[in-house]
């Protein structure tokens, strides 16, 4: 309640303002000052004021005589002295003194201007008033892009409410009141329930006739159009200002590009203000003012539009915008709430695409959060609100709200604060719980990552190595080591080499010590070989080719660096001998090589211009393009770079050679020269680092020494702070008749950068000894180094994390944790890195698929050292996790890849031979009776033969290739017993994808630790169960898998631990999304993604070679129908019954339907044309029609080819929500009988149950 304004508004009145959301709206801020307060003070001197203080409480529109105000003071029969103090009244406005009249209802005096004229106006207009009619605009309009599910408009007061349409179709709700009646108010209120799902709103086709700007409406458009067209409207008449700035706005071009530069270009000239004034400012005001409200910047840009021959309207409707949850580091941050208000904005038409929202405020396009309630050619004709009143006071209030009561989990936020406080309460508890039983669980992984800057680069989808994937695994190693190693040593090497693949792959490890003491002291001295793509571009061509002509300059800093390091030792500098490339290989590559230039070279020539006019036919514009094709120069200057190469003289060293190795008793270094039969050490051919080809066999006719490596389930002594000290400088002399060390240090110059390549050792006190003295060498040669070569032995003393490549990836082997805190702070601060250098967790198809990285997350068990491990002290616990996993299917396909099945990188024990189970139980039985005994929870020792697991089960966890990497449960790093490294208490859980958010990643490992720790302390026994036809038919439907996941959670919460199901939401939302939900009559059919196996397929010659390709073309979704118990429907796909089966709920069924989706030419069945797309009807068997339906496009139903996947996982959902129509069933007659017959073959095919396979539905039982 306010005391009016001698300014307030006269009728009629419109609505207020529009405004941006995250700005207070006008309408919140009252113009009227409060006149409610409280005096602190008493006793009779204070009387006038408590007098005042009273006036300020009657209301408007009430009145008191000065007696009735007297006596309710406290004070009877003083009127005067309230009209005498009153009458003082120096603020009129703050006081109403105009309320309080003389005896009788006179009107007394007044103290302000215009006396008891002013107070009787005062009274009549805090009168309530008589309302004439108004037109409310605040309905959505059909072409929303929301779905509106309920919409209710309430009006206080008397009135009668009559729904109309406007010319251009929008909802009109005219108010009409009772002649004479007068109302204190007029409220009007809102509520709206919508389904908020990401649009992409670039999905269009533009007519091709109008693909470029200018253009002409054709077909009757123009006349049409012709009110969106006019330029003649006040509202947008133009100023020389105005006119010089549309002059500057583009006017030919792509249509939607060209509309897109319009919008921006407005977005950045007018700066957004909420303005609390009526109306509309035109252009020129606009422009002039260089700011302005939504409303202004939507008229502008209908005047631009509009200058262009474009249809052009002016739209009113609400904003939501909700909080920002996917912010990227180098982007401002957006709201940090959710919101809605009135907005405008303008839309063009565009033909074939229709009306396409702009808005010039944000200079985007209308989105999902755009919601019109009124379109019209002039701005007046979209007000929300409009009408008139008779002569009164008035305010207005203003507010909007919403509020979300439901919504799908998402991976950008996939827990709420309350959610994930618990998942960390229970990580602290399951901690305590496994630290009282003395498990000594460790856990680490192999988080993978893909670039969000490049998705289709060879290298991110298919390739294992490039430069830019090289770049970005540098700069998150850099990264990685300011923050956790400080000290620490980053060591690049070579890894493994696959067949196929040109080149091995790199590994870049940085290590530390776990004492916390530092390895390299120096970080000056480390350098980068990989820093820009230059470089890396550089180093993957050396690699390739060997160095350039040129390039041996270098090799005077890697013998500056031997020879520093040699003094240190007290070596001679004969020693620090130098290596050569072959010439003889070099001369036997040429030899091999055709005769002449190859520049001139006619059919290298030929062959490249057919390549290249090949390569320009799918290019729309090969002038523009022309300077990208030119593989001709390109290829010509390789051949001619190699000749160049291969004639050069072999007189410069490629590098230096330091040989030593460490004595057999440990006590001291050796050395001696080396001496070869041809004078000179000459390398092996090839393009790897020098260290890597030594001519180890030209050395001696004896064999080579063996260099053992120390067991890693050894317990070993701290290590000293100084271990090259400690180690000492001693050198032992030998003859180098009688020994030659096979070990040496190699310093080579590659890409101007020095490497060194670090010899084989024995323990972890001998490398670190050799790092420490070859940091002191690179000290006094004043030049850093890359170092490489052979990395330490295995030692829990030291802790290492490696960043690797991977086909389409970047693989980070993080350290063992041995909490689940401290592997949570852990995940959290590497997602951040990678998102910090454009790593990101997701990826994504053209279709708007939405999956991992598709690398995996492999989870490793194991113990602070292999001693330690719970797998070798306790082989129950693995029989434990074997037997509860063959038992829930969910574990193993819910945090998948796409790719399961008999031939996926991590098939399960039965998915591959049928005596699998067999043999297993009879394993388990071995395992129990030769392993130790103990009470369970007791922290037994390892028993005497911890290899008896790893012979029980080393053959039976393999692919059916034998293959024991490709296993779901990998024991390789178990306790094997071919080398140390095999021996490492490690077990493997490979069937866990990249997951796309940390703390998504941290479920699943509180999952498994809580597992672990259950069957730790009651070991886990039950049969194991043959799933046959339903492990690859109901356990692929998510509908299945979340019950069977349910009941997991339900066994741990029995266990006493607290897991709660619904944080197991997120990854089934992320596996199987929602594709559509349409409701016909009281059924509601839910479309749900789910799992196909994919086939390997046989071998296939290919250009290269022999290849097998992954069949992918087959795809699953699941089909959920809820109500309807009425068996008079028939739910079909494409004309098949769907074979629903009951869920034990009501009114509840599920079925599968297996699809061709696409049909590539090496497939099963590569005759079988695509299913797509699939058509759903609800058939009456009474009355043999489809009473509705739906539709399922698996591509853009407009046949629209996206020409790049999303960029993000909005993008993605809005290309999935735009393949399903909630409509499209079969019209006409249908024949029941043949769906009937098509029932009963169904029934007894011998495929699996619950699962219609199109294919077979149009062959076997066609």
């Amino acid at each position: 309640m306010h005391t009016p304004l001698w300014q307030s508004p006269t009728t009629p009145h419109p609505c207020p303002s529009l405004h941006l959301s995250g700005q207070a709206p006008p309408q919140s801020t009252s113009p009227s000052v409060p006149f409610l307060i409280r005096s602190v003070h008493e006793g009779a001197a204070q009387r006038p004021l408590a007098q005042s203080v009273f006036a300020r409480q009657i209301p408007p529109g009430a009145t008191l005589s000065y007696g009735e105000v007297a006596s309710r003071v406290g004070s009877p029969g003083a009127a005067r002295a309230v009209g005498q103090a009153l009458g003082r009244n120096p603020f009129a406005i703050v006081v109403p003194c105009h309320r309080v009249l003389a005896a009788g209802g006179k009107a007394g005096g007044f103290s302000a201007n215009g006396g008891i004229t002013t107070k009787k106006r005062l009274l009549r207009m805090e009168q309530p008033a008589a309302l004439g009619p108004h037109v409310i605009r605040l309905r959505p309009c059909d072409h929303v892009k929301v779905g509106v599910e309920r919409y209710q408009l309430t009006i206080g007061g008397e009135h009668q409410l009559h729904w109309q349409r406007d010319p251009h179709g929008n909802h009109l709700a005219r108010l009409t009141f009772k002649v004479g009646a007068r109302q204190p108010e007029l409220d009007v209120q809102v509520e709206l329930t919508v389904d908020v799902r990401a649009v992409n709103p670039f999905d269009f086709l533009v007519d091709p006739r109008c693909k470029r700007a200018p253009f002409a409406y054709l077909d009757g458009l123009a006349g049409e159009l012709a009110p969106f067209l006019a330029t003649d409207d006040p509202a947008l008449a133009l100023g020389p200002r105005a006119r010089a700035f549309l002059a500057e706005l583009p006017s030919a071009g792509d249509a939607v590009e060209l509309v897109v530069a319009i919008n921006r270009r407005i977005a950045e000239r007018v700066r957004y203000v909420v303005r609390e004034e009526a109306g509309v400012w035109t252009p020129e005001e606009t422009l002039t003012q260089g700011r302005g409200s939504c409303r202004d910047s939507a008229v502008l840009l209908c005047a631009a539009l509009r200058s262009r021959g474009l249809a052009a309207r002016f739209v009113s409707g609400y904003l939501v915008q909700l909080t920002d949850e996917g912010m990227l580091p180098d982007q401002p941050r957006g709201l940090d709430h959710d919101v809605v208000d009135l907005h405008a904005w303008a839309e063009v038409y565009l033909p074939g695409a229709g009306w396409v929202g702009m808005d010039p405020t944000s200079g985007l396009f209308a989105g999902e959060g755009h919601i019109p309630l009124a379109a019209t050619p002039h701005p007046g004709g979209a007000a929300p609100i409009t009408g008139a009143t008779g002569p009164c006071h008035a305010t207005l209030d203003f507010s909007n709200s919403v509020t979300r009561f439901h919504e799908d989990p998402r991976v950008t936020l996939p827990y709420t604060p309350e959610q994930w406080n618990k998942v960390l309460d229970l990580g602290g508890r399951l901690d305590k719980r496994m630290h009282d039983n003395d498990v000594r669980l460790t856990m680490g992984g192999e988080p993978t990552f893909v670039s969000t800057e490049n998705q289709t680069g060879a290298e991110w989808t298919t390739a294992a190595d490039g430069p830019h994937k090289r770049l970005l695994a540098s700069k998150l190693t850099e990264r990685l080591k300011d923050d956790y190693a400080p000290g620490g040593l980053v060591q690049r090497s070579q890894g493994k080499w696959y067949p196929g693949e040109p080149l091995p792959r790199w590994q870049i490890a940085l290590m530390w010590r776990t004492d916390g003491k530092p390895i390299w002291r120096r970080p000056e001295l480390l350098a980068d070989p990989w820093t820009t793509m230059d470089t890396t571009r550089a180093a993957i061509d050396t690699e390739t080719s060997g160095p350039q002509p040129g390039e041996g300059g270098g090799h005077v800093r890697a013998r500056a660096l031997l020879m520093a390091f040699a003094d240190a030792l007290g070596l001679p500098a004969t020693q620090v001998m130098p290596a050569f490339e072959d010439p003889l290989a070099r001369m036997r590559e040429l030899a091999a090589l055709p005769p002449g230039d190859p520049a001139s070279d006619p059919t290298l020539v030929t062959q490249l211009t057919v390549a290249l006019a090949e390569a320009a036919v799918d290019i729309e514009e090969p002038d523009e393009e022309a300077d990208d094709l030119d593989p001709t120069a390109d290829s010509v200057k390789a051949r001619q770079s190699l000749l160049a190469r291969l004639d050069e003289a072999v007189t410069v060293p490629t590098a230096y050679v330091l040989p030593l190795n460490r004595s057999d008793d440990g006590t001291a270094w050796q050395s001696a020269k080396w001496t070869m039969r041809r004078g000179r050490i000459v390398l092996t051919p090839g393009t790897s680092p020098a260290g890597l080809r030594l001519p180890l066999d030209s050395l001696s006719w004896g064999p080579a020494p063996t260099v053992f490596e120390s067991d890693p389930s050894v317990r070993r002594p701290d290590l000293p702070d100084d271990v090259s000290g400690t180690v000492g400088h001693i050198v032992k002399r030998t003859d180098p008749s009688q020994f030659l060390p096979r070990t040496a240090l190699v310093a080579q110059v590659r890409g101007d950068v020095l490497h060194v390549f670090l010899p084989p050792t024995s323990y972890l006190e001998e490398y670190l000894a050799v790092i420490g003295m070859l940091e002191d060498a690179a000290a006094a040669a004043k030049t850093p180094v890359v170092v490489e070569g052979y990395g330490p032995p295995g030692d829990a003393r030291l802790t290492t994390l490696t960043v690797t490549p991977d086909p389409g990836v970047i693989e980070v082997n993080i350290q063992p944790t041995t909490s689940f805190a401290e592997q949570s702070d852990l995940l959290e601060s590497l997602y951040e890195h990678a998102r910090h250098v454009k790593l990101g967790t997701e990826s994504f198809d053209l279709d708007g698929s939405h999956g991992g990285t598709g690398g995996g997350n492999h989870i490793t068990l194991g113990g602070p050292t292999p001693a330690d491990s719970p797998m070798l002290r306790r082989p129950d616990l693995l029989v434990s996790m074997l037997t509860y996993w063959q038992r829930h299917p969910a574990l193993s396909y819910l945090f998948s890849g796409r790719f399961v099945g008999t031939t996926s990188q991590a098939p399960r024990a039965d998915e591959g031979r049928e005596s699998a189970l067999y043999e297993l139980e009879i394993a388990f039985a071995e395992i129990d009776r030769l392993a130790t005994k103990g009470e369970p929870g007791t922290g037994v020792d390892a028993p005497p033969n911890p290899w008896v697991t790893d012979r029980a089960l080393r053959h039976l966890l393999t692919d059916i290739t034998g293959n024991t990497h490709r296993a779901e449960f990998c024991i390789d790093k178990l306790y094997s017993p071919d080398s140390p490294r095999g021996r490492l208490g490690l077990l493997e859980l490979r069937a866990f994808e990249m997951p796309p958010h940390h703390r998504m990643a941290m479920v699943q490992s509180l999952l498994v630790r809580s597992l672990v720790s259950w069957f730790w302390d009651q070991p886990y026994r039950g049969r194991l169960i043959r799933h046959g036809g339903d492990l690859h038919g109901k356990y692929l439907l998510p509908y299945y898998l979340i019950r069977d996941i349910g009941a997991v959670a339900e066994d741990l919460r029995e266990a006493g631990y607290e897991f709660d199901t619904a944080w197991l939401a997120p990854f089934t939302e992320f596996r199987f999304p929602r594709l559509g939900t349409v409701q016909i009559r009281d059924h509601e059919v839910e479309l749900r993604g789910a799992i196909e196996p994919w086939n390997t397929l046989g071998e296939e010659s290919t250009g290269v070679g022999t290849a097998r390709y992954v069949d992918s073309s087959v795809e699953r979704v699941q089909v959920r129908v809820s109500g309807g118990e009425d068996d008079r429907f028939i739910l079909t796909c494409n004309g098949h019954p769907i074979p629903l089966r009951s869920t034990g709920i009501p009114g509840e069924r599920v079925a599968g339907i297996r699809f061709r989706a696409w049909q590539p030419p090496s497939s099963l069945h590569p005759t079988i044309t695509v299913d797509t797309p699939l058509t759903f009807d609800l058939v009456d068997q009474v009355a043999g029609r489809s009473v509705g339906g739906a539709t399922y496009h698996v591509v853009h139903p407009g046949g629209r080819a996206y020409d790049r996947p999303p960029v993000n996982a909005v993008e993605a959902e809005s290309r999935r929500n735009g393949r399903f129509e909630a409509s499209g069933h079969t019209a006409g007659h249908v024949d029941i009988g043949v769906l009937r017959e098509r029932m009963a073959r169904g029934a007894i095919d011998s495929g699996v149950p619950g699962i219609l396979d199109l294919r077979r539905a149009r062959t076997v039982l066609r």
